[in-house]
Order: C-alpha cells, then structure tokens, then sequence
C-alpha cells in the first residue's frame, strides 16, 4: 500500500497577507523564504541570534522556547520562525523588529556624464553597448548576397566597423528582421577590450531612441540599481531593495556555509536574481521603459556576491589560499542566470581582486579617480564586508576585513537599517544624563541604525556615561541605567514612546560588538599602511564610499576611533562609489577598459594571515584607542553625569 502524503497547509503571513501552503513538519522560516517573505535572520536559521521572531496568531506549531525568547514573549505565543515546524493551518504575524523593511533611499546625486569629469578624467562618452541604424540595399539577381554578408558589408562602408562577429543567437531571426524593416534595420554592438565587438541584436527599423542600460550595486545587505539612458547619459529611475539572502544570514561567510547545503548555492542564486528582476520592473514601469529596450547590463559587488550571482561555487573564497573562481569575468548572458532581459543582454561584471575584495572596490577607484593622482589616498567603503585601498596612480594596496554586519544594524539588541523610525541623530545632558535622540523622518523610533549606533557611542563616551572599554559608568545617577537580560543597558526610548511598544535600549553587548567592528575597519587601515612603510596620519585624503559612509558623523566617528584623526577637510564623500563606477562604465569603453588596468594594479593583503593585523585590532578595542596620542583632538568629560 503506497504510504500517505503529508498533508497541507495553509500559511499567512502578516502584514501584506501573503497565503502561501506548506506541508506538515515543514520549517516556517523556509516556507516564509520561498513564500517571499523576508525574516531578519542574521545567523542564517541556526537558531542563534533571535532576530526571527514571529507571532502564532492562529494555529499550531512545534517549537521549543530558547534563550533568545524571554518567557513573557514565549507565553505571548511569539516563536522564532527558525525554530517552528508547522503542525496547522497558521496565521503568522512578523513582528516588527523582524521585518526587512525597506531602507531609506539616501538621494544619490543622478550624475550625468558630464558631471562625473571632477572625478575621473580623460574618458569620452561611448558605451560598451551601441547602436547603429543601417540602410541597405535589397537583394536583386545583380546582388544576391548573403543577409548577414549584405548587413556586414553595409556596417563597414557606413560606420567603419570591419571586425566584427555575430553573436550567434542574433542569426535565426536575421532575415526577418531585415525583411520586417523593409531592409532598415538597427544594429547593437557590444565591445569588449578582450573580445572585439560583436554584433548582439538586429531590430527592424530606427530604434535608437530606445537605448537603455542597467547599472547595479549588489551588496550583502542591499541590492541599489540604476536604469541609464545611453543617449543622454543619465539616470531614469533608480531602486534600493534588500538583498533576498539576507534570510540566509547576514554576512558573507554564512552565505558561503549556506551554499554548501544541499540545493543551497541555488536557492541563493534565485534570491538574489529575484531581487534584481524586482528592481528592473520598477525601474522599467517608473521611467516608462520597456524592459525589451534595454541593452546592456554592469553589475560592481564583492568576490562572494558576484559568484553567488553567477551561481559559481564561493566555497574556496574563505579557505586558504582565498582563490576566486575568476577574477575577470566574461560577459555573459544575463538570461542564463534567471534576470529576465532579453536575449541579446550581456551582463558585465566589473573584476575582482581577490577573495574578499572585490569588482564593488575596482568601482569606487575607478569613479573617484584615485589611479590617475599623485594624491596618497585612503579609500574606505564601511559595511558588513569592509574594504581598504591605499594607494596613488603609481601603486595601490588593498585589504579586506569583516567588521560583521554592526554598522547596518546587525548583531545589535535593537538595530536596524537605516529606515523610517530608526535612531540615528543623539545627544545627551551631560547633567541629568537623559537622552534626545532624531529618528529617520522624524518617527516614533524603532529601533538604532549603524549611523546612529556611532553618534550613541560617541555622545556617551564623551559625556563619561561608558568609559573607553565600553563598560557603563554603574555610579551615574539616573534611572536610564539599569541591568537588563544582557548585562548593564541604556534606555533610549520607553515602551509608550516607541513603535513596537517596548523599551528600546542600548546594552553593553551591542557597545562590545561596535567596539569589535570599529576596531576590525581601523586595525585594517593601521596594517595596510604600515605595509608600505606608511601610517594613517600620512594620508593626504580619506575617501568615505557606500551608502552608510555617507551618514557618519566625522567628528563622532574618529571619537569612537572608527576613523583616523586627521585634518576634517581631508574627508571625502562619494556616496555609493560601486553604484558609481557600474554607471560610469555603463557609459564608457575607456572605463571599461580602465576597470581591468586597476584590479590588476592592486596588490591584495591579506589580514587573516597577518600578525601585526592582530596586534592592530587588539590595541584598537578602547574608545577612541589604547594608544590615545593617536587622538589628540578626542577629549572626553571622566565625570560622568551629575
């Protein structure tokens, strides 16, 4: 007798009532992954963080409370999502500190190609992808040539290109296409430096007007996109969605330990294609764009994202000797990974450099310009993955370094993206130690973004509310302070003041974790420069790249000691550089090319394997530093509130 199937059942999620079915014993933080619904989940489901924490409102599941779950929520009915086999038809609300909400677009400045001369000099205007409008003669018994000998020979005596080839997915629908533009058809090249120019697509008629291209930033957390109009060198229409493997852990190393699962290297290449098909549908509705007139596609991220994109294989990124798959990446399809584009699209990623440092880094140099000055420049783009270049147009070194997902919100008791109601303008009365803080549009609060983090830290450290181990001052005279489940916490925001009706607070384990992190980012630039017989205090210019370096606080920052005490007028901002270089190459063979001659101009050090990186990160786990002659220009007040 063939044994019963499981049964099924019906599962909502809320808010956004999405039903999806689910079969008896299955997981719900899976069912909500493929459902489309996100879950903070920044250990990746191991039952270890917390972060995933649901509300049964109808329905039965099996789930054992954990220490993440306090009792009072446990008797609440809430459950982490990871830790629940579905045993009913179910009715699941995800709790508010648990959704991925989507961040706040920070306005980017839509740079046309003019406006990105102060950066970067010496390129002209002329896509990887061009179009070209031929007229030709039709065929007569005179002139029986060959469709495509016709269309080649037509292409070279108009525009001068004689070497070229067909890309072969343009040929079943050549002679229609010819025949359907009564013999005036436009013709879409793509060059590559290292492959020529080949022919991509044939349209019947002038269909230059409609010439379109993406640019994409595809971060760990975020995905940031670009529609560009390669006639005019601007910007359409721009996205910002999270990164759908973010439910698969929050950095790049539990991602690689999720691909290694049975089915998991494809169920991450489906997230992020999924994220990136999203984006191109807004995009496209929002600038009236048909996503058949796009032609081109370039995509910056680092070593781990791209291949995960690519659906290669990332497992060697993280064991010694830290080997990519490739480093420059041929165009490819973009249909063959799942982005639906048409046929004829071909996705460039700019190249990688090593393990952990890659094309999103090639970017930002190659859309600041630093490989064409004489300018010693530190170039620091801040995220879970952090990178470091230091270098001129002579040489350049590059470091990466995991500071681990803190300054995104990540690993902290109450953080979050930078989105609406979330803390991020602090201050304290240095009397009576209570707090004013400035949330994202001016919420109720929420929760504390990384940006806020840094300005909490900073006000608190020079008010002498913690002392520089990032240990509260227990003898301060205020009801703020008191011991909570994780040691010694700070209200921020009481329950009837928030959003999600409890006590926001920030506790000594979430100072202990941004101590870590900004130690991490400044223990990597101290290695690097020392590396080349420099130090910090000799950079000459500090570019800050990436969305969140773009909301630092200078002055906060280098108090906590997450940046160099320098002269503030040496500080950059560039706003997210890797979304600048993909649009930048978007527009230009000469950065195209430029992209190739910077990765291999960057020499790769790597921390893991270094001893004195060690040394470094130790003596930076103090506020600002153990070593404070290194800030002169930080003074704290070691009284405390009074």
């Amino acid at each position: 007798m063939a044994q019963a199937s499981p049964p099924k059942f019906n599962i909502r999620f809320q808010p956004g009532d999405i039903v999806t079915t689910a079969t008896a014993g299955a997981n719900l933080m899976a069912v909500a992954i493929d459902a489309g619904v996100h879950i903070n989940a920044s250990c990746g489901g191991a039952g270890v963080c917390g972060t995933c924490k649901v509300l049964i409102k109808e329905g039965q599941v099996e789930s054992e409370r954990t220490k993440w779950l306090p009792a009072k929520e446990y008797e609440k009915g809430i459950r982490q999502a990871c830790q629940c086999w579905i045993e009913s038809d179910l009715v699941v609300e995800v709790l508010p500190a648990s959704r991925l909400e989507k961040a706040v677009i920070y306005r980017e400045q839509q740079a046309t190609a003019e406006e990105s001369l102060p950066l970067v000099e010496g390129w002209s205007f002329q896509p990887p992808a061009e179009k070209y409008c031929l007229s030709l003669p039709p065929p007569t018994m005179e002139d029986n040539s060959a469709d495509l000998t016709r269309l080649l020979r037509v292409l070279r005596q108009q525009h001068n290109l004689g070497n070229v080839w067909l890309d072969p997915v343009v040929l079943p629908g050549l002679a229609q296409a010819l025949r359907d533009g009564d013999w005036k058809v436009t013709v879409t090249t793509l060059t590559d430096d290292a492959a020529g120019v080949k022919i991509i697509n044939v349209e019947p008629g002038d269909t230059r007007k409609k010439y379109y291209s993406l640019a994409f930033d595809i971060g760990t957390t975020a995905v940031r996109g670009q529609l560009l109009d390669l006639n005019k060198g601007k910007v359409l229409a721009q996205s910002i969605e999270y990164n759908q493997q973010i439910s698969y852990g929050e950095d790049v190393i539990s991602r690689i330990v999720q691909s290694q699962k049975a089915g998991g290297l494809k169920k991450l290449q489906k997230a992020v294609v999924t994220t990136v098909n999203k984006m191109i549908g807004q995009m496209a509705e929002k600038a009236r764009v048909d996503s058949g007139d796009i032609c081109h596609m370039v995509v910056a991220a680092n070593s781990v994202m791209i291949q995960l994109l690519l659906g290669l294989n990332p497992k060697h990124l993280r064991l010694s000797p830290y080997v990519p798959t490739v480093n420059i990446v041929p165009p490819v399809k973009a249909k063959s990974t799942g982005i639906e584009l048409g046929d004829h699209v071909h996705l460039y990623a700019l190249p990688l450099v090593a393990s952990y440092v890659g094309g999103d880094i090639v970017a930002g140099v190659l859309g600041t310009g630093i490989y064409q000055r004489d300018t010693l420049t530190l170039f620091i783009d801040i995220g879970t993955n952090g990178e470091i270049v230091i270098g001129n147009k002579d040489w350049m070194v590059t470091a990466a370094c995991s500071a681990g997902p803190t300054f995104e919100g990540g690993g902290i008791k109450h953080g979050m993206i930078a989105a609406a109601g979330a803390i991020e303008g602090f201050s304290i009365n240095p009397d009576d130690c209570q707090p004013q803080i400035i949330t994202i549009d001016g919420e109720k609060p929420k929760g504390i973004c990384g940006s806020g983090l840094i300005n909490i830290a900073a006000a608190m450290l020079k008010a002498g509310v913690i002392s520089p181990n990032g240990k509260f001052n227990t003898g301060l005279q205020t009801d703020r302070l008191r011991r909570g489940d994780d040691g010694y916490e700070y209200v921020l925001a009481y329950a009837e003041e928030t959003q999600i009706d409890k006590d926001i607070v920030i506790t000594e384990v979430d100072l202990d974790n941004l101590i870590r992190s900004k130690a991490a980012m400044y223990a990597g630039y101290k290695t690097l420069a020392r590396s080349v017989g420099s130090d910090c205090a000799h950079m000459q210019q500090v570019i800050l790249a990436g969305t969140f370096g773009c909301n630092i606080d200078i002055e906060n920052a280098i108090t906590i000691g997450l940046l160099p005490d320098l002269p503030r007028d040496r500080f950059v901002f560039i706003g997210n550089g890797s979304l600048l270089g993909a649009r930048l190459t978007s527009f230009s063979q000469d950065l195209l090319a430029d992209g190739r001659k910077i990765a291999a101009m960057m020499t790769n050090i790597e921390l893991s394997e270094n001893a004195a990186f060690m040394d470094n990160y130790m003596a930076a786990l103090f506020l600002p530093h153990t070593h404070a002659e290194d800030f002169p220009s930080v003074t704290l007040d070691k009284g405390g509130c009074r």
